[in-house]
């Protein structure tokens, strides 16, 4: 479901959150300009006026085609948070899954002199020097989720955190086997496709979190991203272990298909725990059953890079921040979704 490229594993500025970030983010950027006297900070005052028009700027937006339900999440959140503000005219090429259609869509918004770039490119290497040619072109490119490997190609990247969804999920399955009291749970693994680095930070992140509790993985096999890889993957595994205390699933899109062998088979003695925060998800941890849990990589993150765009290309920075400028880099953390707190995720949700 998630990009086929490697994700930074730097840990860059916190926001709060992948969920919260992108509902947030606003009242977090509203700072000051180059021509304001003093920061926010040195005058004594926190928040301002940075979502009243400013300076007109039109911002580029290029992304990958929307063969997936979290991918077709994330343009529609650059579009709706562009809409909001008056100053801000919304440039998007046509989303497409070929590389080379990609990079002369992003050369067509660098003839057309945007103020600045949003782009989540197809694969960062293979965009890296279309990006380079934007930023020598004075052009501010923000780089979402997939990391463009230059960093002169990119003035801020904002993106989720892989490790940290295993960790989350660890620390999830964990504590809840070892308050059951359980003493060598069969913990079980559903993952993206395992060559990947994006999914390789995953699982290190979960059997990291889950020896801090003594536990390990028992089993686990790579889906595809899809609801018919995660359908059959689950299947298999549900066949060769006869007793599960725990299952995690990297991605809720795969997830549909994993829940589907799961109900069809009966099984109920287990506990899963799911990948991204959609809202078909959200709706089975809502209603009970052997879902209860899922750990945040919220396509919302494209909202927080439109209103980073256009704090960069109306030079303002972040009066939750000291210094004058939007940082270099924003690594938005991966929260745990469970019964307790999912009406307020819910409206933030994306469908699979």
């Amino acid at each position: 479901m998630r990009d086929h490229t490697p994700r930074p594993s730097r840990r860059g500025v916190l926001l709060g959150g992948a969920v919260v970030a992108a509902g947030t983010l606003a009242a977090a950027c509203t700072g000051n300009s180059e021509d304001d006297p003093a920061p926010a900070a040195q005058a004594g005052t926190l928040g301002g006026d940075n979502d009243k028009p400013g300076t007109p700027v039109t911002l580029g937006f290029s992304a990958p085609a929307a063969d997936h339900g979290w991918i077709a999440a994330i343009a529609k959140n650059a579009e709706a948070q562009a809409k909001k503000y008056p100053d801000v005219t919304f440039k998007p090429v046509e989303p497409t899954n070929d590389i080379n259609q990609q990079i002369s869509a992003v050369e067509s918004l660098i003839r057309a002199k945007v103020g600045a770039l949003v782009i989540l490119p197809n694969d960062g290497e293979q965009l890296n020097q279309v990006a380079r040619k934007a930023m020598d072109a004075g052009i501010p490119v923000v780089n979402l989720d997939r990391v463009f490997p230059d960093k002169l190609s990119y003035r801020t990247w904002i993106g989720g955190d892989n490790y940290g969804m295993g960790v989350s999920a660890g620390h999830y399955v964990g504590k809840k086997l070892k308050d059951k009291g359980v003493s060598d749970p069969v913990i079980v693994e559903i993952q993206g496709i395992a060559t990947l680095p994006l999914t390789q930070d995953r699982s290190k992140g979960f059997a990291d979190a889950l020896k801090s509790y003594g536990f390990s993985v028992t089993a686990k096999q790579d889906a595809k991203f899809t609801v018919e890889s995660g359908n059959q993957v689950a299947s298999n595994l549900l066949r060769a272990h006869k007793k599960i205390d725990a299952l995690w699933n990297h991605d809720d899109d795969q997830g549909v298909g994993v829940l589907a062998a799961i109900k069809q088979s009966g099984r109920k003695e287990f506990f899963m725990v799911g990948g991204a925060g959609s809202a078909n998800a959200m709706r089975e941890i809502k209603a009970g059953g052997v879902l209860e849990a899922t750990v945040t990589y919220s396509p919302t993150m494209a909202a927080s890079a439109i209103k980073l765009g256009r704090l960069i290309a109306q030079g303002k920075g972040m009066a939750d921040l000291v210094e004058r400028q939007a940082p270099q880099s924003i690594t938005l953390a991966s929260e745990t979704i469970t019964k307790d707190n999912v009406d307020r995720y819910m409206p933030l949700g994306f469908e699979s």
